[in-house]
């Protein structure tokens, strides 16, 4: 491997791969001994679309770290540059802290990200990096990550989400069709990317699924603001319940405006681009969303996931993870405002091809598998090693 394919930042104890020291006594500091950032590169199988961006490959970078004898894993998808920021950035300051102490590691890595602005690819190293944190508490306690977080559920109602742009009519309805007779009973296109044939394909979609399920549509910021508004109308008569991003999720006003005069009976959403916290207030306090999004590889991991489910609790909204349903799982079964977890296409196969323990919906839902400790993922390096940049 080369360049940001591995990227080892200092600390003490194994490499690795090699064997694990023994668990520290309960109630000592358990000191971070090593962070690792690494980048890989995966083909998505062929040219995807949304109504915005045009893609052939997802970048992950995953991050290890090691204390008291146990390995975590966490990861964001979005750039190598990720992998930069947390090797020289952000593992400087946590190296030798205490990993029980995540708050107290969380601030430090915020505060290192000054300089480099926070949002963006700053923001999905610290996910990156706090959301295997979390996986290492978790695993040196040896429990759930949900037993840790706290249960309020013991499995998460999903949506299948991908229909892309580029996909004719007979693939959607194919690919769409296919979680429905999965016993998935939400299911999200793709919409914007031309205009004049989105009703079209909207409707077609409806009349392959019946009137049982669930139909959304996320534009991906593509509309303009009255544009939005014509657009939910046609997609109100197909049943649309969801509109995600109608329009840019930054014109935070166009989308309250969006919301208050959208057909009744859908629902406006966003929240994927919250880098932080406040970018998801600004959604939930003025009013701009019916169903706040969060995502827990962009939103500064796991610890800002958290706060976002107690915003959206707090402005009496629903909350719905955005996209990595294996990464989401445990905190999504802990979140009380929590309504959904997106099942995403491109990381669905990410994650059950590079990851063990993955689990597959049972009627509609995903369960977390309580016999393994943390998250339960395992990542295998050797699958992935020829995808490595």
């Amino acid at each position: 491997m080369s360049g940001l394919a591995a990227l080892p930042v200092g600390g003490a104890g194994a490499r690795l791969g090699e064997p694990l020291a023994a668990l520290p006594p309960p109630g000592d500091a358990v000191p971070l001994e090593a962070v690792h950032a690494r980048a890989y590169r995966f083909p998505t199988g062929g040219p995807e679309s949304d109504g915005t961006l045009e893609w052939a490959s997802t970048t992950m970078v995953l991050v290890e770290v090691r204390a008291g004898g146990r390995r975590g894993v966490g990861y964001t998808c979005g750039s190598a540059a990720a992998a930069t920021v947390v090797s020289e950035a952000l593992a400087p300051v946590v190296l030798g802290q205490d990993a029980m102490a995540i708050p107290h590691l969380w601030q430090s890595m915020v505060r290192s990200t000054r300089n480099l602005g926070r949002s963006g690819i700053a923001s999905m190293a610290v996910a990156a990096l706090d959301n295997a944190l979390w996986d290492l508490k978790a695993r040196i306690l040896e429990v759930p990550l949900v037993t840790l977080l706290g249960a309020v559920r013991d499995a998460v109602p999903v949506y299948g989400s991908g229909g892309f742009t580029n996909l004719d009519t007979r693939a959607l309805v194919a690919q769409l069709t296919g979680w429905t007779e999965a016993g998935i009973s939400r299911v999200k296109m793709k919409v914007g990317r031309e205009r004049e044939a989105d009703a079209g394909r909207v409707h077609a979609v409806r009349a392959a699924i019946g009137d049982q399920v669930e139909l959304f549509v996320d534009a991906n910021g593509a509309y303009a603001r009255k544009e939005a508004l014509a657009m939910a109308a046609e997609f109100a008569a197909a049943g649309v319940t969801w509109f995600e991003e109608p329009v840019p999720s930054a014109d935070v006003e166009g989308l309250r405006r969006v919301r208050e005069r959208a057909p009744g009976g859908m629902e406006i959403a966003a929240g994927e681009y919250g880098w932080r916290l406040e970018d998801l207030h600004r959604l939930a306090a003025t009013g701009a969303v019916d169903v706040l999004q969060a995502d827990l590889t962009r939103c500064e991991g796991l610890s800002v996931f958290l706060q976002a489910g107690a915003l959206a609790a707090a402005c009496s909204l629903p909350l719905s993870s955005h996209t990595a349903p294996a990464l989401h799982l445990h905190a999504a079964c802990a979140l009380p405002a929590l309504r959904h977890l997106e099942y995403f296409h491109d990381h669905v196969r990410l994650e059950e091809r590079f990851f063990d323990g993955t689990r597959a919906p049972r009627g509609g839902c995903l369960h977390p598998d309580l016999g393994r400790p943390g998250h339960g993922l395992e990542f295998k390096e050797p699958d992935a090693r020829r995808y490595a940049l």
